[in-house]
């Protein structure tokens, strides 16, 4: 090689390959034990917020407790209609992780415990910490941190004060926190759009955007 032949400048990759998504209140409106595929309504901006990291190319997963199926209250066919629903509406998702335990049962993959964290970047032969997780709960982001994934809070009117307080990054909505991790992991702890301020406040084109 001529050590004088101009290199062309090329667009560092982006380290974020894979972001993992909380099922019910962060991507879906949160209808507690769901079982009726019918009830699955995408938050506003999920759509718009998806394509945007499979358009640069990242991958995208769902992993949900579903302690309703410990209750009795679902079943695992169930779960699996919804997500497939939800599939259907926001997907396609490389994986969906389930837990199907309770608070009580002592399992490793019930959030804010690693395991399904863990398990679905193995099937997408991903390192954790090339892993964003965003959720609206503390059990989200404290599963990512102990996994070594970056953690986004999106937190709803249920949150508690002391999961926002805890939390490494939080942003206002979904749209915020994908936008964020866009071009790396995420930096700061109150994370904003970054728009021009035009674009912000302009919704997306038709009823894609959080139908």
């Amino acid at each position: 090689m001529n050590p004088t032949s101009p290199v062309s400048p090329t667009t560092p990759a982006n380290p974020v390959k894979a972001v993992l998504f909380d099922r019910d209140g962060t991507l879906v409106e949160d209808v507690p034990y769901n079982a009726d595929p019918d009830r699955v309504r995408p938050v506003e901006g999920a759509r718009e917020a998806l394509a945007l990291l499979r358009e640069r190319g990242i991958r995208t997963g769902v992993v949900t407790d579903q302690s309703g199926v410990a209750r009795g209250l679902l079943t695992d066919a169930d779960v699996r209609r919804v997500n497939h629903r939800v599939d259907e509406l926001l997907g396609p998702f490389e994986v969906f992780a389930v837990c199907p335990h309770g608070p009580d049962d002592g399992c490793h993959c019930r959030k804010p415990q690693p395991g399904i964290v863990l398990w679905a970047a193995g099937r997408i032969c991903t390192r954790p910490a090339d892993l964003v997780v965003i959720g609206d709960t503390g059990a989200d982001v404290e599963a990512a941190r102990r996994a070594g994934a970056h953690g986004i809070l999106v937190p709803t009117e249920q949150a508690r004060p002391e999961e926002t307080a805890d939390a490494d990054h939080v942003a206002p909505d979904l749209l915020t926190a994908v936008r964020a991790v866009l071009d790396g992991p995420p930096k700061g702890r109150v994370l904003a759009d970054e728009r021009p301020i035009q674009e912000a406040y302009t919704a997306g084109p038709g009823p894609g955007r959080g139908a």
